[in-house]
């Protein structure tokens, strides 16, 4: 049996786009564009047996947001269902769009849908932590440029203070952006998300700014709420040289410090906690990344529970509290999501016994969800929903996670 430090946050994470449904921003703007070239795609991104296993994948509607889960208007149901599984604390974005719809406009209607959702987590001792910025922006703000634009570190920074003006008296910690690296990577380097700018100089000039918003946001806050938590959610990823040879090890180091490290330098000064995300370890072999396939996710990711552990143990140099703010698996079955969950606490205990300063551990996701540009085919969720009627049914591992929750406690 191992009993995990007294005061331990156990939850899970969502966010906004993802779960609410019906908004107006970017991502939906672009979702209408993109539907029917995603759908066609599919036959040539994925292999066979997902492709059968998943046939949901070529058809239009697959890429289109709609409703989602529409926790917009269920979230007391979906907050029961984490308080009835021993969750003391969740995490989820405020949607900027919704905020401000339009520049410089502030929704008093929507500040109050957000503020009943902070109240329904305190009345059920679940402790909030917020995401200010999850992908999504505002359509007025991404026809500015969005994040390429001279003046985002200002909007982000003014949404930022007027959002914790409204909210800060009841909520600690916030988390000001969600995986950088992923949403610069994927819209600026790779071109595949929106705005779809494959350009090697804007994807560091975003960068640059997304490092002054958090930076400058994390400022604002302190001015509002000194005694406030402030971090950010970080995707960092295991990489292994392969073999262990020299060359694989210098490669290693690189990779480590651009996509591991450089962020966390840059705004090593203005953050309260390490929030980290882990979902996926790369042998890095000659400069190509390879995994090894033994057991893998519904979307071919390896499932490798150890590398969490030597992703915790780099962040030890930090000195900061450490938040594991997502870690998951999509796993339509739900065949492999109880030995994942307990074979990451296995290595996050691990951590913990070697002086890591682990304090919280996020499930992703408590629902299934729209998955960006994958659509709604992954299923990450403890809990499934039948997108049809909106049904929610509590998956088997989630009750195993829940033991762990209510006990702070995991047998071995």
């Amino acid at each position: 049996m191992i009993k995990f430090p007294s005061g331990f946050y156990w939850g899970a994470a969502t966010s906004s786009h993802q779960i609410e449904g019906d908004n107006r921003n970017d991502w939906v703007d672009w979702e209408k564009k993109n539907a029917v070239r995603l759908a066609e795609e599919a036959k040539n991104k994925w292999q066979k047996w997902q492709q059968e296993k998943f046939p949901e994948m070529f058809k239009q509607e697959n890429y289109v947001s709609g409703i989602a889960c529409d926790h917009y208007n269920r979230f007391e149901e979906d907050f029961n269902i984490a308080k009835s599984l021993g969750h003391n604390t969740h995490r989820f974005s405020i949607e900027w769009s919704r905020i401000e719809p339009k520049e410089g406009v502030f929704d008093e209607k929507e500040i109050e849908h957000y503020r009943n959702v902070i109240k329904a987590l305190k009345q059920r001792n679940i402790e909030p932590f917020i995401t200010l910025w999850h992908f999504s922006l505002p359509s007025w703000f991404a026809t500015r440029g969005g994040w390429q634009s001279k003046k985002s570190v200002f909007y982000f920074s003014r949404y930022a203070e007027k959002v914790v003006q409204e909210f800060g008296e009841n909520v600690k910690f916030w988390i000001t952006l969600n995986e950088p690296e992923i949403y610069t990577g994927k819209s600026y380097l790779k071109g595949q998300w929106p705005p779809q700018k494959k350009n090697l100089f804007t994807y560091f000039l975003v960068f640059k700014n997304l490092i002054k918003a958090h930076r400058a946001a994390y400022k604002t806050i302190k001015k509002i709420n000194p005694k406030a938590e402030i971090g950010i959610a970080k995707n960092n990823i295991y990489f292994e040289a392969y073999n262990n040879n020299f060359l694989n090890k210098i490669l290693k180091f690189f990779a480590d410090w651009r996509w591991n490290f450089y962020f966390l330098n840059k705004i090593k000064n203005h953050q309260d906690f390490i929030g980290v995300n882990y979902y996926r370890h790369f042998l890095v072999n000659f400069c190509f990344l390879k995994q090894r396939d033994k057991r893998v996710s519904d979307m071919g990711w390896e499932l490798y529970p150890e590398g969490i552990y030597y992703i915790l143990k780099d962040l030890k140099k930090y000195n900061k509290p450490v938040y594991i703010t997502e870690n998951g698996l999509a796993d339509a079955d739900d065949k492999n999501r109880e030995w994942f969950i307990k074979e990451i606490l296995k290595n996050v205990y691990k951590a913990i016994k070697e002086s890591v300063d682990v304090r919280g551990y996020f499930y992703w996701s408590l629902l299934d969800n729209f998955e960006w540009d994958k659509g709604f085919w992954p299923r990450f969720g403890l809990v499934e929903i039948d997108y049809k009627t909106m049904e929610r049914k509590i998956r088997p591992s989630a009750w195993e996670y829940a033991k762990i929750c209510k006990e702070n406690k995991l047998k071995i």
